[in-house]
């Protein structure tokens, strides 16, 4: 009991923010008759960095015109609006939207601009480095295909790997992680992370690949990362 009275703190605190904040409904383009939206954080005062977020499955988290989001189970979605308090935009891409459109508008707000990229999601990354981002993040994500389409480490900005190391997902599983590490050598670091729970699909948002129970070590990871880039 103690546990989930905890779980369900932590994710009222990382939540709540997001619904008290003015968001701002962007048109990025690239969807359904040019319309693919986003939703803009921008924190009160100047934005020290800017992060571009890409969720896992197929992107798809239904943004509206008024900007009502129809998913809101991916850890990404739920805790878009907790960067603000660290004085960190943030821009969440629906599927359908243009993630180089993003980064273009993000440029604009922030002296840096990191893409956070989740599960299938990392997968647009080595498509979107011609856009110059400052760092990468990559969560639960599919490594060993970004591996295989980047080709040469080389081609990496400053990269942070946030992995479970209890993802089960046969795709996202940790020894890809530790092997991806390997191979990019000083261009990244790597944040291991514990606890939280499981449920359901190991592939899915309700397991250790969702970060479910530990979205707060993974906001502060991300904060962290993006307050060391120079």
């Amino acid at each position: 009991m103690l546990k989930t009275i905890r779980y369900l703190l932590v994710a009222a605190a990382l939540t709540l923010p997001v619904a008290a904040m003015a968001e701002e409904v962007v048109e990025l383009g690239g969807g359904l008759f040019g319309g693919g939206r986003a939703l803009l954080n921008k924190p009160a005062g100047k934005a020290r960095a800017g992060l571009v977020l890409l969720t896992g499955g197929d992107g798809y988290v239904g943004i509206s015109a008024d900007g009502d989001v129809a998913r809101h189970g991916n850890w990404i979605v739920r805790t878009r609006g907790a960067y603000a308090r660290s004085g960190i935009a943030s821009i969440l891409v629906d599927g359908d939207a243009d993630p180089a459109k993003a980064i273009e508008i993000m440029r604009g707000i922030a002296p840096r601009v990191i893409i956070v990229a989740m599960s299938r999601g990392s997968l647009k990354v080595p498509g979107l480095l011609a856009s110059r981002p400052d760092g990468v993040v990559f969560a639960s994500s599919m490594l060993s295909d970004v591996q295989s389409s980047l080709g040469d480490p080389s081609r990496l900005p400053p990269t942070l790997i946030v992995h479970h190391r209890e993802d089960g997902c046969r795709v996202t599983t940790p020894e890809a992680a530790v092997a991806f590490q390997s191979w990019a050598g000083s261009r990244a670091r790597t944040v291991w992370i514990d606890g939280g729970s499981s449920t359901g699909n190991p592939c899915q948002a309700q397991a250790h690949h969702g970060f479910i129970g530990r979205e707060g070590a993974v906001v502060s990871a991300i904060t962290g990362f993006a307050g060391s880039l120079r």
